[in-house]
């Protein structure tokens, strides 16, 4: 197991830290898998379409559709680091998550259509997996999808959707066979968000912006042509897509360390009730200090991971893992940089007292969101427990 890169991969970390600085969009204004707002749709396709025209995403697809020549997912990871390090934007949508189902299992047909406008930014996607029913339990869902003639018809509710309210095509499952397990009887379609019947109604969340989506799909008739590997077999295409995007795996450490940082300038900037900098106290000192020794030890564990994806020795307990621990050490990282405002820990976004205008209770908001979104870190626990441990499984 390596914990750190070659030469020739920190050479090329450089020319990508480069190019972002050069060509980028700028940093994000929050934190977290949030949406765009509108006037930055256009500014993030053409963005989109530079990081995969100059080999920075999708380098790993095949040749033949746009990678990279001897690229490895090494490269990959590489650049979602420097990503996130730059605190700017990456890929926005699902469209990573549907070239890994269009091309492992999509046809010809398929491939020729789509990737080219993933490629181009043309394209944006969203990702119709989540309801409200059926989250963490994902092999719950109960959208229909009947076969009648060469179209399905589709019927149901999806949410959490990210981006919906921009996507021009949508990742979507459904149930095709109720009478079989329920694993067994799920469809992988790709869905045209503009086809009559598909009713997408944005969420207002407590941060107050609308990242996520409901989507309601009344009788929606999709052709059979649209469906993403073999009827009933949207259950594997599903699993094998998101094993396909895997890049993130330690962009997520990278964030920690960046927020390490802010918040020892917080405690700088920060005065006690003493008149004194947070700085100088020593109960703060050594809470920064826990902190960013937890924050080690998610990066330590992103490589460690890192290093067996690229070897193909994952095991079942790795992803969980790692989200679990990020996503608690940032809800405490940004649960102290709220506290330690004191009472202007209370001022938001907009609100001229508010530090930073309100980034860090911006961050604490969304924080929770993190402990539940790809999988509730309480699931992925008992994931860990049954799958990677051989535990006695929970009775269902």
């Amino acid at each position: 197991m390596r914990l750190d890169y070659s030469q020739e991969l920190e050479e090329y970390r450089a020319e990508v830290r480069d190019f972002i600085a050069r060509h980028g969009p700028g940093p994000r204004k929050h934190v977290g898998v949030r949406a765009p707002d509108p006037e930055q749709v256009p500014v993030l396709r053409a963005w989109v379409a530079r990081l995969y025209a100059a080999g920075y995403l999708g380098q790993t697809w095949p040749a033949e559709y746009g990678g990279r020549p001897g690229a490895t997912i090494e490269h990959a990871f590489i650049v979602a680091e420097e990503i996130a390090r730059a605190r700017t934007w990456g890929e926005i949508g699902a469209g990573a998550l549907a070239a890994g189902a269009i091309l492992a299992f999509g046809s010809e047909q398929q491939r020729q259509r789509y990737l080219p406008g993933i490629r181009s930014g043309e394209d944006l996607w969203c990702q119709l997996f989540s309801e409200p029913g059926a989250g963490s339990d994902l092999a719950s869902l109960k959208t229909r999808a009947v076969r009648d003639g060469d179209d399905f018809v589709v019927t149901g509710q999806k949410v959490w959707t990210t981006n919906g309210h921009y996507a021009d095509l949508g990742y979507l499952l459904a149930r095709t066979n109720p009478d079989v397990a329920k694993q067994a009887g799920i469809t992988a379609f790709a869905l045209d968000m503009r086809t009559p019947g598909v009713d997408v109604r944005p969420l207002r969340e407590i941060t107050g912006t609308s990242d996520f989506n409901e989507v309601f799909l009344d009788n929606v008739r999709i052709p059979a042509s649209q469906v993403i590997g073999q009827v009933d077999d949207g259950w594997r295409v599903a699993n094998a897509s998101l094993g396909h995007e895997r890049s993130g795996v330690g962009a997520r450490a990278v964030e920690l360390y960046a927020q390490l940082d802010e918040l020892v300038e917080l405690a700088r900037r920060t005065t006690t009730a003493a008149g004194q900098p947070a700085i100088a106290d020593g109960a703060t000192r050594q809470r920064i200090g826990r902190l960013a020794a937890l924050a080690h030890v998610t990066d330590v564990m992103s490589k460690s991971v890192q290093s067996r994806i690229a070897n193909g020795t994952e095991d079942a307990a790795d992803g969980p893992l790692t989200k679990i621990f990020f996503s608690e050490v940032n809800l405490a990282m940004t649960e102290f940089g709220v506290a330690m405002q004191g009472v202007g820990g209370m001022a938001v976004e907009g609100d001229e007292r508010a530090y930073a205008d309100g980034w860090w209770q911006d961050a604490y908001l969304y924080a929770r969101a993190y402990t539940i979104a790809g999988g509730a870190n309480e699931v992925l626990k008992t994931v860990v427990a049954e799958r990677a441990l051989g535990l006695p499984r929970d009775k269902r």
